[in-house]
């Protein structure tokens, strides 16, 4: 396998600007899998006067009035918010992803590669490494001495030193790489796993003697070697934890037999299914959710081999594509997100309205393989954005409060980070928030919290421009969950807190 470099990426080159109107729609009709995706991986980020900076040189931060749209970078948030700290990015060009912990430390992705952070002082992270090893969206997860890490770009090959390459080249490579972590100050790729359609996002389920992978990938082409139509179900990754080098895929269940949602003409404005972006698993309940372009779907991982579809559910009148889920503690619930416009949109606005673009909570009704998912309501941020803010639902987790009370913490990108509570699910609430001001004000810039999550007492933000944002959250509502401890959290594989 080929070594690891740790010099600085190369400057990306600057790109069109963007317009609202029509990005979905650009983005399906890309050359592969890389640009066919609707994460904002061929987007330029937005820039700004400066990079972001300490809290201590920071402009005094203060609440906002309603309908207010705060200045451009101008940080504001809720009174029961503090912010403690801010680790510009480590690729000041590239687009920051997603994030994973484990003891002290905080993993988190970027599309050059990832960062290893001590988050041992909340108010004052470093940083361990940094890993060039270009390829999106490197979405990563932990578990002992691994790491993994997504790549869904057509890769000249699989090393940390690929370029990019056409999908339609048989020779290219997309899937999943392995890292040995044991020494954070130097991490060594180990493995690599090659996978159909690539690895847009994979959720780690943890096992025995063996981890699994659930890798979810989609838009395949009859142009594509690697990524050929029906693409209607997900690989299954086994890691021997004695051996990760002997590490393969050992399944492809198909979950949409039928082909899943057909998508335009007959659902307009609706994904076609063809794979999943997310799945998140309960392992304690032995259950997981799947977000799947234009399905949402309950599943039985008892044999996490060859999960079982319980049930599905599809919203042809306002959810766009299935992105994410997340189960609420009590597991009889599930937030889905509809990550309407691609992630590179401005849809936090009047024009677009509260039911899309936003979260939609299902109960789980019944039990066992007769378990359903019954819709219940929308929640969507109460803030408005500008039409300058790419900002729509994305990835969250819960904050473990406990009590039978639902309360989770979300990145909605230009829209900040929002807490908010869904214990009644049909009238949800945010109850706290932190957004910067727009990036620019002239036109649609890409930015804001990739992924926000709650982790031993602190939520962390991963700002795809400004980099590791640490907040603390002080509301008698959400305090209980401090005196939660876990040792690892990567939040598609959901730990049962109490």
């Amino acid at each position: 396998m080929t070594s690891l470099h740790t010099s600085r990426a190369r400057p990306r080159s600057p790109g069109a600007a963007l317009a609202a109107a029509g990005l979905l729609t650009a983005l399906l009709a890309g050359a592969g899998p890389a640009s066919a995706t609707p994460d904002p991986g061929d987007l330029t980020p937005g820039s700004s006067s400066g990079a972001a900076v300490p809290r201590s040189a920071a402009t005094p931060d203060r609440e906002l009035a309603p309908g207010e749209i705060p200045g451009q970078d101008e940080i504001v948030h809720s009174k029961n918010v503090t912010p403690l700290a801010n680790v510009p990015s480590s690729y000041p060009n590239g687009i920051n992803s997603d994030l994973a912990f484990q003891d002290r430390y905080a993993f988190a992705g970027s599309y050059d590669g990832f960062t290893i952070y001590d988050i041992g002082d909340p108010k004052a992270p470093k940083t361990v490494a940094t890993v060039l090893c270009p390829g999106g969206q490197n979405d990563v997860s932990v578990y002992g001495d691994l790491l993994f890490l997504s790549t869904d770009s057509s890769r000249s090959d699989d090393s940390c030193h690929s370029v990019s390459q056409p999908a339609t080249e048989k020779s290219s490579w997309e899937g999943i790489k392995i890292f040995d972590i044991k020494d954070k100050k130097n991490p060594k790729y180990i493995k690599s796993v090659e996978t159909s359609c690539g690895s847009h996002t994979h959720t780690l389920v943890p096992g025995g003697r063996d981890i699994y992978l659930y890798v979810s990938s989609y838009s395949p082409s009859e142009a594509f070697p690697d990524c050929l139509p029906p693409h209607d179900g997900i690989s299954v990754v086994k890691v021997p934890r004695k051996d990760p080098t002997r590490a393969a895929v050992v399944a492809f269940p198909v979950l949409f037999p039928d082909g899943g949602n057909p998508g335009a003409p007959a659902n307009p404005g609706v994904s076609k299914t063809t794979g999943c972006h997310d799945i998140t698993v309960l392992p304690s309940e032995n259950l997981a959710a799947g977000a799947c372009m234009g399905d949402g779907i309950l599943f039985d991982i008892t044999d996490p081999e060859q999960p079982r579809v319980i049930d599905r559910v599809q919203d042809n009148v306002n959810f766009s594509f299935w992105h994410s889920a997340t189960f609420n503690e009590g597991a009889d619930k599930v937030v889905f997100t509809d990550e309407l416009g691609g992630g590179g949109s401005a849809t936090c606005n009047e024009a677009t309205g509260p039911d899309r673009g936003a979260d939609g909570i299902y109960d789980i009704t019944g039990r066992g393989d007769q378990r359903r998912l019954a819709f219940k309501s929308y929640f969507k941020i109460p803030r408005r954005q500008a039409d300058t803010e790419n900002c729509v639902a994305h990835n969250g987790s819960l904050i473990p409060v406990g009590g039978g009370r639902d309360v989770m913490v979300q990145a909605w990108y230009q829209g900040g980070v929002s807490v908010w509570d869904f214990t009644d699910s049909t009238s949800p609430k945010e109850i706290a928030y932190f957004e910067r001001g727009p990036l620019t004000t002239d036109k649609l810039g890409l930015g804001g919290s990739w992924s926000a999550y709650y982790y031993r007492g602190h939520i962390y933000s991963n700002d795809i421009v400004k980099g590791l944002d640490v907040l603390r959250l002080d509301d008698r509502r959400t305090d209980s969950a401090k005196w939660v401890w876990t040792d690892r959290l990567n939040v598609q594989s959901q730990p049962a807190y109490h």
